[in-house]
């Protein structure tokens, strides 16, 4: 009777009826893998440092890994995947590309090029097929963003509808390739941190920008939001931290219920620095970094830690329930919930 008074009072958290593990799909491969887009429960993409990009067709039982001709030095951080044969990948730093495939990684497009020296591209996000966004890091102190409407055949600088300028200091981190957010209808959202975070949005595909202050840890060049993730339009989260001190958890979570204006931290936070989060469900997340993974039942407000092994990105299946996470040697992993 102690017991069930117990979870049902005290701590329903942690006496849920469900378990979480994680599966290897692949360890070893010449790679730190960054960027993750999971189409469905079979379909997933990867990619990463040395021009690597790996695609499943059969929910991870079977990886086909590819470098595009020309690129096999380039870090792809960042990667959008449409289904088995289309999909976009972002080359970082100067000079810095956009490619997309149509034919299942065989062939390559590069559709966008720059070789100025400041260049940074942080984060790559489609609010449908046609239309996504890519953004970066600023150049002259205004954040750079680039649009497409063709789905990724073209891009068009749009750098200039963000009016404010970023204080000194202020970039974001290319860590997972989710920083920035969107959802359909033109809503989106980019987090910045380093010296000062803050939460830059649109609702309008990245024609005009508000900007909200994000209260996470800041102040140094390795510390602020790393990774963000919206259910809604007013219910999201942003993890983090200290990049340099991967095992502290001092205010590296916060919880919004009105859209990114403002930031509460949960009863609980996760166990360390977090480079990926993503939304299982309204109430179910898991969070991911290089000291471990965590998953909340509540919504955020409580993490139990499930694993110690280093990830930096995850994420749920477009369509479907697959859950992925990739991080340094080619490592790619899948959540397993037990009943």
């Amino acid at each position: 009777m102690k017991k069930i008074l117990w979870c049902l009072l005290l701590a329903p958290f942690f006496c849920a009826a469900q378990s979480y593990s994680l599966k290897p799909l692949n360890e070893h491969a010449k790679t730190s893998l960054r960027g993750l887009s999971v189409v469905s429960d079979r379909v997933a993409w990867v990619s990463g440092s040395n021009g690597a990009v790996g695609k499943t067709t059969d929910g991870g039982i079977t990886w086909k890994w590819v470098k595009p001709k020309g690129y096999e030095k380039i870090d792809f951080r960042d990667i959008e995947a449409f289904d088995d044969q289309q999909a976009v990948i972002v080359g970082i730093a100067s000079p810095a590309y956009i490619l997309k495939t149509v034919d299942g990684g065989e062939t390559w497009t590069e559709n966008y090029k720059n070789v100025d020296s400041a260049i940074f591209l942080d984060g790559l996000s489609f609010w449908d097929k046609s239309k996504g966004i890519i953004f970066g890091d600023p150049i002259n102190d205004k954040l750079q963003l680039l649009k497409t409407v063709d789905a990724g055949k073209s891009w068009q600088n749009i750098s200039t509808n963000v009016q404010a300028s970023l204080a000194k200091g202020e970039a974001s981190f290319a860590a997972s390739g989710t920083t920035i957010k969107t959802l359909p209808g033109g809503k989106t959202w980019i987090a910045t941190g380093g010296k000062v975070s803050n939460i830059y949005f649109s609702a309008d595909y990245g024609e005009s920008w508000q900007v909200f202050k994000c209260p996470i840890l800041q102040g140094a060049e390795s510390t602020g939001p790393f990774s963000i993730d919206f259910f809604n339009t007013k219910t999201g989260i942003a993890v983090g931290g200290d990049y340099l001190k991967d095992k502290e958890n001092s205010n590296n979570v916060l919880l919004t219920k009105d859209g990114g204006k403002t930031w509460q931290k949960p009863a609980a936070p996760v166990l360390g620095f977090r480079s990926g989060v993503t939304y299982i469900n309204a109430k179910t997340l898991i969070a991911t970094g290089t000291s471990g993974t965590d998953i909340s039942t509540d919504g955020g407000q409580h993490w139990k830690h499930i694993s110690d092994k280093s990830f930096n990105a995850v994420q749920k299946a477009k369509i479907g329930k697959a859950v992925l996470l990739a991080g340094n040697n080619g490592v790619i992993y899948q959540l397993d919930t037990v009943n």
